[in-house]
């Protein structure tokens, strides 16, 4: 991404989030901009989840502000979420097994046809299959075919059919949740690619990951959660690992390094 001249299509100001004792998000800022890609990492406990399932409308924060396109807004569930266009693709991937890729695609969300007018639909089977077809080729996701069942893929193939469900309903936003985890090295190729076409369709991609060689490989700026608190934000193209493992272990507790600047 070149500058941030634009603005925010997704900005969550001073979130706080306590569960009992634990409190697990203090006066977190996050901010994802069109066309942009962010790494968001941290250890166990960092509070990366909590602010996710904040984002994606599972939890409602104690405190704090939500704006979407400059726009206050609030997110009560994850269905408000989805009408703004912000999806999230979450460890376990709910593909469904059984079914093949168009009907994942369009899980939910059929196209019907009358059979008989105001009484009976049946499921459009050829249109799901061409505009699928289309979306699916856009995005250059490599499947054997669209027609192939979900359990017949491979991890990356999986993985990439989620992503392109999660962006596929005019999507801005979408997180991904460890894309890359338990995937092999051309699989794992096979989903950094994905993600850079979905930042040059002017999607804002959050990647939340523990592996920092993914994470460097695919994003603009690199968000360190510590202990709920946002403590350091990184461009990527002019930081290391190093510094980056420092500010997730503590090494810059309370400092905020190479902050993204215009």
């Amino acid at each position: 991404m070149d500058d941030h001249k634009n603005s925010p299509i997704l900005e969550l100001k001073k979130i706080s989030k306590r569960f009992g004792a634990v409190q697990a998000l203090s006066e977190v800022d996050f901010e994802v901009y069109p066309s942009e890609v962010v790494g968001l990492v941290g250890d166990n406990g960092a509070g990366k989840s909590t602010l996710v399932k904040v984002i994606a409308g599972t939890y409602q924060p104690d405190s704090g502000q939500y704006l979407f396109n400059g726009q206050e807004v609030s997110i009560n569930n994850p269905h408000q979420a989805d009408m703004l266009g912000i999806q999230t693709v979450y460890q376990d991937l709910a593909l469904c097994d059984n079914l093949d890729v168009v009907a994942n695609l369009y899980l939910g969300r059929e196209v019907t046809q009358p059979v008989i007018p105001g009484l009976f639909n049946s499921i459009d089977e050829t249109t799901m299959e061409q505009r699928a077809l289309h979306f699916i080729d856009d995005l250059h996701v490599n499947i054997p075919s669209i027609r192939s069942r979900i359990a017949t893929l491979s991890g990356g193939q999986r993985q990439s059919v989620a992503v392109a469900r999660a962006v596929m309903w005019n999507s801005k936003v979408v997180l991904l949740d460890e894309p890359t985890a338990a995937l092999g090295v051309e699989q794992t190729q096979q989903v950094k690619e994905l993600i850079v076409r979905l930042r040059e369709q002017g999607l804002g991609v959050v990647v939340i990951s523990h592996n920092l060689v993914d994470i460097f490989d695919v994003s603009d700026r690199i968000i360190v959660l510590r202990l709920g608190k946002r403590i350091a934000t990184f461009q990527t193209h002019v930081s290391n690992p190093e510094q980056v493992v420092s500010a997730i272990t503590g090494a810059v507790f309370g400092a905020t390094v190479n902050e993204a600047a215009n």
